[in-house]
């Protein structure tokens, strides 16, 4: 498949990029700043870009098989920016035939009970809350939106960390998934893996999913 990244120098990004590239396929990184982005690979193209200007990618749309996104706006400080990438995205892929999406989102809108999200609980980190409530405005985005266009919104567990690529995973829907100790986690390897997985099946358009153990 031709996929565009955008985000490939963020965390997730970076994950995603490596397991694109692991499968064969062959990946646009478009990023602000090549020079965050160490990976070299022949199937690699590395442009230059902001998700917030199609112009400077539009090029790179053509013939695209899909387009991922991990944003962040924990860098600038512009969590205003999150869902306003959602909507440019949802526009400008359309347009250049692109007909998958698949958005890395937040699992502070997950479900733990009835009427009760992440995000929620008091104990909920402060300093995650703008990212978490960035993350909630795109969702709301997504689900509004009528884009001619195969979406998903996936959101990892609670906490997404390190670790190795085991291939496993769980896939959920609204509600946060927890182990049989009652932890939430998956590492960013496989967080990846259950992502690629779904672009290259396209098994849940339209929707939010979440993956964890």
């Amino acid at each position: 498949m031709k996929i565009v990244l955008f985000g490939a120098t963020g965390h997730i990004g970076h994950g995603i990029l490596n397991e694109a590239l692991q499968r064969g396929h062959t990946v646009t990184a478009v990023v602000r700043d090549p020079a965050r982005l160490s990976v070299s690979n022949p199937k690699l193209n590395v442009l230059v870009g902001d998700v917030s200007k199609p112009a400077t990618y539009a090029a790179a749309l053509q013939g695209a098989d899909a387009a991922i996104a991990s944003i962040s706006a924990r860098r600038d400080g512009d969590f205003a920016s999150v869902a306003k990438s959602a909507r440019t995205l949802l526009d400008a892929l359309p347009k250049a035939g692109v007909k998958r999406l698949a958005w890395v989102g937040g699992a502070g809108t997950l479900q733990v009970a009835p009427g009760v999200r992440v995000i929620d609980d008091p104990h909920f980190p402060a300093a995650w809350k703008p990212e978490a409530e960035a993350q909630g405005e795109a969702l709301d985005v997504f689900r509004a939106s009528k884009a001619d266009i195969d979406w998903i919104y996936i959101s990892p567990a609670a906490m997404i960390e390190d670790g190795v690529r085991s291939g496993n995973y769980r896939v959920g829907g609204e509600q946060l998934l927890v182990d049989a100790n009652g932890k939430s986690r998956i590492t960013v390897a496989d967080y990846a893996v259950a992502l690629l997985d779904r672009v290259e099946k396209n098994d849940k358009p339209r929707q939010r999913i979440s993956v964890a153990y």
